[in-house]
């Protein structure tokens, strides 16, 4: 690989990254994974002449803990239309994220300090944060 040769020594630098493991996923909110269900609302029919249905409706009624209308359709189905903003039923699944910032390059982190940010947007603001600390120092000279 070619790489241009720093101008400065190896400390004067930071690594900024973003790491994700291939092989590992965990459980995430709606809003994490973009969930149109989430973010619009959805409704669920459900067929209380049936077994399952009535046990899907007492569930929505008793336990499902969100918000909701209920209404009956033209063929007798009930229809739960669920708010927006809540968590829906489905089981969502995303892989994790990793942000850290180390000192140094590609050529190694010679203090050997590595920071882990919580989320991408602390990630997100340190990086700017950094950057405008390096154009401003650019800009005094």
């Amino acid at each position: 690989m070619f790489r241009i040769q720093p101008a400065l020594a190896v400390g004067a630098y930071q690594t900024y990254s973003i790491t994700a493991p291939h092989d590992r996923t965990v459980r995430a909110a709606c809003e994490e994974v973009g969930c149109a269900a989430w973010l619009n609302g959805w409704q669920s029919t459900v067929d209380e002449s049936t077994e399952l249905g009535q046990r899907q409706a007492a569930y929505i009624r008793q336990q499902a803990g969100r918000t909701f209308r209920e209404q009956r359709s033209g063929e007798g189905l009930t229809v739960f239309t669920f708010d927006s903003r809540q968590r829906c039923f489905a089981d969502h699944r995303t892989r994790p994220e990793t942000y850290a910032v180390r000192d140094g390059d590609w050529r190694g982190n010679p203090t050997g300090r590595t920071r882990r940010h919580a989320n991408a947007q602390d990630w997100t603001e340190d990086f700017g944060e950094h950057q405008q600390r390096i154009a401003d120092q650019h800009e005094r000279g």
